[in-house]
């Protein structure tokens, strides 16, 4: 993964509760990362275009899909950081890439990618996202 290519990242210690016996960093932990980056993205997203129409009163995110690729394990106290970008918008769904690296040896920890879907309150099935989400997330990605 080019790091440049991500537009948001955030830095997470391994804590003793997200460890096993042996002190390696439990698989469902990273999804968790994952979340973090994506909600650190998205205020970030709202803060710099003042994107307040993104969650109206009749409508909601869900997340539909995770994916994961554990490729090297972490450890008790290790400084993590999570990449973020979203790769994709379509009509009525996003998509987030995620990857995590221990930087202190550059060590790609894992992989991932996540599906949000844009759900009407009433009615519970998809709605069409802002065009103004569209814009602002490709102004985002372009820096």
């Amino acid at each position: 993964m080019i790091k440049e290519n991500f537009t948001q990242k955030i830095t997470e210690v391994v804590k003793f509760h997200e460890v096993d016996m042996l002190g390696v960093c439990n698989n469902a932990v990273y999804l968790n990362y994952f979340e973090d980056a994506r909600l650190k993205y998205l205020q970030t997203l709202s803060a710099k275009y003042n994107f307040t129409q993104f969650l109206v009163d009749d409508s909601f995110v869900i997340m539909a899909r995770n994916e994961i690729d554990y490729l090297s394990p972490s450890f008790l106290d290790d400084e993590l950081t999570v990449y973020t970008k979203i790769e994709k918008v379509s009509n009525s769904s996003f998509s987030f890439e995620h990857f995590i690296v221990r930087e202190i040896d550059s060590v790609e920890i894992a992989r991932g990618r996540g599906v949000l879907v844009h759900i009407n309150k009433e009615t519970k099935k998809s709605m069409k996202l802002p065009d103004e989400f569209h814009q602002a997330v490709l102004d985002f990605e372009r820096g």
